[in-house]
């Protein structure tokens, strides 16, 4: 059989075709109707497989790594026959003092052993395979702690509060900051407590701070590989001292207790006998306290030994010791003050010890 002539091979296989030097035909026989000299077509290999990338799916973002961290990013492809892998960095050839690469049949690693900052920015892998090139571009940020803030002020104390201020570091670490952190410290125990964390803003105000205290306070800056080393402290102590406190009475009239005597419980009438001794009871309320005066029938009998007058908490009472039939009477209470006076009678009946009497309530 008749195999297929030079010109159906390359347009089945799409490959190119050169000329070829007399001086390379020496040695070889032509073949029948291909005179020597004549152009000859020089097959290349088929590419069975297209170059193509497989790009992990946690480097399609930013690479994020800490200073001195190890970089070990394995990148497959496919290709086929073997293509060739290239990386640059920023558009140029990779430092070979710092980085390292291996490109194996089916994929290239990429190796830096401490990572710095100056490692940060673009890698670029390109794979080619004849004509064809397929690319991958990966993002890598390395960074570290950042530097404390420049300067803090205290601005201001007052009550309980002090306001600070400060500068952002020179240095954020090679990525942004997620923001401060503020302390304070008393001088009593010199111990640091965390007052706001992540806090974004330059100043703030500390309150709720204790009375008869002094204080110190220091920021730190954040970012994601934690808080500055460092951090600036107050050059003046906050010191909370305890207001004077002036007590102002409110102005208010006072209440006139001032009364008129007023029984509230009058005397009352009793009947007793002969030789027992009988009391008489009435209430009275008055302010200022009202001079209290025992009338007989009209008569004062104060002094008269034979009655026993006595007041406590405005009750009054009259003691008659052993009264005869000659004590019977009218018997009158009267309270005496500056604002006037009051009274109060009773009937005192005296009975014989041969009749059967009943005396009365109240004596």
């Amino acid at each position: 059989m008749e195999g297929p002539t030079a010109p159906e091979v390359a347009s089945e296989s799409k490959l190119k075709v050169e000329d070829v030097n007399p001086a390379d035909a020496d040695g070889t026989q032509a073949s029948p109707g291909r005179e020597v000299g004549s152009p000859v077509a020089q097959l290349l290999p088929l590419i069975e497989e297209y170059p193509k990338i497989w790009l992990p799916r946690a480097l399609r973002q930013t690479y994020i790594r800490k200073v001195g961290d190890t970089v070990n990013l394995l990148i497959p492809f496919q290709g086929k026959p073997r293509p060739q892998a290239t990386w640059t960095h920023n558009g140029c050839a990779l430092d070979a003092s710092r980085v390292s690469v291996r490109n194996g049949e089916r994929d290239s690693i990429l190796f830096i052993r401490e990572a710095q900052r100056a490692d940060s920015g673009r890698y670029q892998l390109c794979v080619q395979l004849g004509g064809l090139e397929a690319t991958a571009t990966i993002d890598i940020l390395v960074i570290e702690r950042p530097g404390p803030p420049q300067s803090i002020k205290l601005v201001d104390v007052w009550g309980l509060n002090a306001t600070l201020e400060w500068t952002p570091p020179q240095d954020t670490g090679n990525t942004v900051l997620l923001g401060y952190t503020v302390q304070k410290a008393d001088t009593k125990s010199g111990l640091w407590f965390t007052v706001l964390e992540r806090y974004h803003r330059t100043s703030c105000i500390v309150s709720n701070l204790i009375v008869g205290n002094s204080y110190a306070f220091r920021v730190f800056a954040e970012n994601q590989c934690g808080l500055s080393e460092t951090a600036p402290i107050t050059a003046d102590l906050a010191h909370i001292q305890k207001a004077a406190t002036v007590y102002k009475s409110k102005g208010f009239a006072q209440h006139d207790f001032s009364e008129a005597p007023k029984f509230t419980q009058p005397l009352a009438d009793c009947t007793t006998i002969t030789g027992y001794d009988t009391q008489l009871f009435c209430c009275v309320r008055a302010s200022p306290r009202p001079k209290i005066i025992w009338l007989k029938n009209k008569m004062d009998i104060q002094g008269n030994p034979k009655y026993r007058a006595l007041s406590h908490l405005g009750v009054c009472s009259l003691e008659i010791r052993k009264p005869g039939p000659f004590d019977g009477g009218i018997y009158t209470c009267k309270a005496v003050n500056a604002l006037g006076e009051a009274s109060v009678d009773c009937r005192v009946d005296v009975k014989g010890k041969g009749r059967r009497t009943t005396v009365a309530s109240g004596c």
